[in-house]
């Protein structure tokens, strides 16, 4: 006999922060496989559409409202998912905003607002779909990360605290999981094309940039695309019962060079 049961064919999952970027491909990418999606996010509008779009080409998605920063927001994105698709089988954590400002520049309210939705946010999710996913021993919760936690990059001090204490919540949930049926995974992209610092002023995005490449980290001009971070994502939640990918680091590869 299998060590585990193997998923079952209906897998319904949650995205949050799927109203763009890695998000949005995630919650595509996931519909494409053959899983029911719900999609939140504060912009619901956006989220419908795309819910419109997967259903159109013969997915099933469901868009609700949901503000991570919101208890009572989340409590209730969490119950109108499962009534329309069902128990909850797969859960990504995806909402995120950034902020940049040198750490002693940044005041201490824009720096709670940020770990309130990417750390506080998460665990939100986690404590609204996990115990259900316990009781039914089995399920995937997926926590996009960043490579931030491994290699921190200026102008982001309040991103970089939340991601380290993603990464750190996760890693104990792992633990205490372990023997649930319930697997928890880190999903940590590199640099990724989406629209997280896009309102950043011609100025301000120049000095990040020349910043970042001072200490190292623009080795070459390419990002992922938030496709290939949703692979990753897909990757995870598809492996079969009884392997467990626990952290997937994603990386831009690098521009061809020249014939030699």
């Amino acid at each position: 006999m299998p060590r585990f049961e193997p998923h079952p064919e209906r897998r319904p999952a949650v995205v949050s922060g799927a109203s763009s970027g890695i998000g949005a491909a995630t919650a595509t990418a996931l519909a494409t496989a053959g899983h029911p999606v719900a999609l939140g996010a504060r912009r619901v509008g956006t989220c419908e559409e795309l819910a419109a779009t997967i259903r159109a080409g013969g997915g099933e998605a469901f868009a609700h409202r949901l503000d991570v920063a919101d208890a009572d927001s989340v409590k209730e994105f969490a119950a109108a998912a499962a009534d329309a698709l069902g128990p909850i089988e797969v859960v990504v954590s995806g909402a995120g905003e950034l902020a940049a400002a040198r750490v002693h520049d940044l005041d201490s309210e824009t720096f709670l607002a940020q770990l309130q939705v990417l750390l506080v946010g998460a665990h939100r999710l986690v404590s609204h779909l996990v115990p259900d996913m316990v009781r039914r021993r089995r399920g995937d919760v997926v926590f996009v990360s960043s490579d931030v936690v491994r290699s921190p990059r200026t102008r982001m001090g309040a991103y970089v605290a939340a991601k380290n204490g993603v990464e750190g919540m996760a890693r104990a949930l792992q633990m205490e999981l372990e023997g649930t049926g319930v697997r928890a995974s880190i999903v940590r992209p590199g640099p990724t094309a989406t629209g997280m610092g896009m309102d950043w002023d011609a100025q301000t995005t120049g000095e990040v940039l020349e910043e970042w490449v001072r200490w190292g980290h623009a080795r070459h001009p390419y990002f992922l695309r938030p496709s290939d971070v949703a692979a990753a994502v897909t990757a995870v939640v598809s492996t079969p019962r009884g392997a467990h990918l626990s952290l997937v680091e994603v990386q831009p590869e690098a521009p061809l060079e020249e014939s030699r």
